[in-house]
Parts: structure tokens; sequence; C-alpha cells
């Protein structure tokens, strides 16, 4: 086990990292999130020595942050929510726990912002963290060392191959049923936007914010706008210009939006979620608590 330690200025640490794997002239490197995220947590002091950091390291960052900000040394580090979104999306911003959530929302920010995440002292990249990193050098080396090495088989004519189910590494020419099919019940699944609504998404990407940026979120088999970054909140998300509508439409689109979002809400409470309404005026919020004072609606300000 060793330590290295990082001799960057404190601003630099947040874009780059200590340790680099370097490529061989010529040799195309494909992107490793893994990588990626043992060279982003090398920049920040953890007090199990990055042990969870390396348990979840081939998870995407929010949850990567998520699953291991217990074990961050936050009295190292300091967290300031520089786009001012975190702390505008965490609803329930007065209770005694919002400053730690509302600083999980910005460490587990998909991106780097700078100036969000301050490291107070010269870090140390931690020990399992650094040996991961060398775990992966390592491995690197030997599959370009056997892809140099390895011969290249003759291509059998396609008229003479035999048909190879769906799934096979050999080939995809006829479906057949997944032997481990993926249970969704209450398991956070990023799928492609079922919206086309540029406005829209763009809104459920950037207020939350949402932990999978481009993608629905489906939980217990609904598809939901957003699950906020670092926190278990599911969001649906309305942008459409409520306030235009005459009385009689205003009146109808609510009762339309309230079979959708208890259906939704249902869903989420039961498989341990939070759950929020995002509407981008004042009059849409007060429209939807008059109707059911239960919800919880949050004004994003989004424009169309």
């Amino acid at each position: 086990m060793r330590l290295r330690t990082c001799s960057v200025p404190l601003l630099l640490l947040l874009l780059s990292a200590c340790a680099t794997i370097e490529p061989s002239p010529g040799e195309p490197v494909a992107p490793s999130p893994r990588l990626a995220n043992l060279h982003r947590a090398a920049l920040y002091p953890w007090t199990d020595d990055g042990q969870c950091v390396v348990r979840e390291a081939s998870n995407e960052w929010p949850l990567l942050a998520e699953r291991c900000f217990h074990a961050l040394d936050r009295d190292r580090v300091r967290f300031r929510d520089v786009t001012g979104k975190c702390a505008v999306a965490y609803v329930d911003a007065a209770a005694p726990a919002a400053p730690a959530v509302i600083a999980l929302c910005i460490f587990a920010a998909p991106e780097i912002v700078v100036g969000a995440v301050i490291v107070i002292s010269a870090v140390a990249v931690a020990a399992a963290i650094q040996e991961g990193i060398d775990a992966y050098q390592r491995h690197a080396s030997r599959e370009r060392a056997k892809l140099r090495t390895q011969p290249t088989p003759a291509e059998e004519p396609l008229a003479n191959q035999t048909p190879k189910p769906k799934g096979s590494p050999t080939g995809d020419i006829f479906p057949v049923p997944d032997s481990n099919p993926r249970h969704p019940e209450c398991e956070a699944i990023p799928v492609p936007r079922a919206s086309k609504d540029a406005p829209h998404n763009e809104c459920a990407d950037k207020f939350p914010p949402n932990r999978y940026p481009g993608m629905d979120v489906r939980v217990g088999g609904i598809r939901f706008d957003a699950l906020q970054v670092g926190v278990r909140v599911l969001w649906e998300i309305k942008t459409h210009q409520f306030d235009k509508y005459n009385a009689f439409v205003q009146d109808m689109e609510i009762k339309k939006e309230l079979k959708q979002i208890q259906k939704e809400r249902a869903i989420a409470l039961a498989c341990r979620y939070d759950f929020a309404v995002g509407v981008s005026t004042q009059e849409h919020k007060k429209a939807l608590l008059e109707a059911d004072s239960s919800l919880n609606v949050v004004v994003t300000g989004c424009t169309r």
C-alpha cells in the first residue's frame, strides 16, 4: 500500500487527477468510466482509505458519490452551490438535514463544476484508489499486448455461417428471450426520453438536476422525467403555458394532471423514493395544491 501526494493547486484539483495512463504513440485509448471515476475520486480525502470508491467505481459518478458520501472526509472539504441549483431543487431546504443533502447534491453532479468542491489541504491519493488505478494500468497493458500478438482469424463466408442467437458474442441474427431479464420494480433505470419537447427535456435535466441527463428514469414500470442528483427524489416536470389557458381549460388540465401525478407518486413512494412536481409558474403550483394539498410542487421558472 502506498500513498502518492498531489502537488497541484486547489483550483486545478477539480480539473485533473494525479495519476494518468500514458498510451503508446498512435494507440487509440478507449474511454473507461471506471478509470475516470478513480481519477476523480483521487482528488478528495476519504476516511476509509478509498475502499468504498474502489468497490463502486464501475457505476456512474452520481451513484458512486451517493453510496460513498459517508466515507468522504468532509472536515477537509468545502461545498459551494455555485450554480444555485441544489439549494433550489431541494424541496425541504429548512430541514435540519438540508446542508448535508445539498452538499451531496453538489458533490454528486455528473460534471465537475469549478469552485463547487474545494479541498482545504493537500490530498494524498488514498492507497486503495491508487491500487485500483495501478491494477487498471496493468490490466490495460496486458490487453494491449494480447491484441498485438493475437492472430487475425480468417473470416468465414456469411453463407456458411450458422445463425447465432441474439446476445451471442458471435452474432445477432435472430432474437431469443433474454435468459436473465432485468427486473425494474424499484431499480431506477435510465431510458431514452419519451418526450421530444426540447424545452421540457432541458428543464428536466437542469432543474432537479437530473442524475441521468438526456434520459428519463423508469421505476416500477413508470417513466419519470428525472431522478435528482444526490437524493432519492423522482420528478415530474411540467413546462406548458398553464397561465395562458382559460379557466375551463385550466380545470380540465389539472384533472388530467392529477391522474398522472397521483399514479406516479404512488409508485415512487412504494419504492421508497420521494416525489416532486416541477411547474413553471406560481399559478400552476397554486392550482395543483388546491386540487391536492398533499403534493410537493416546486416552481422551476423554466420558460418555453
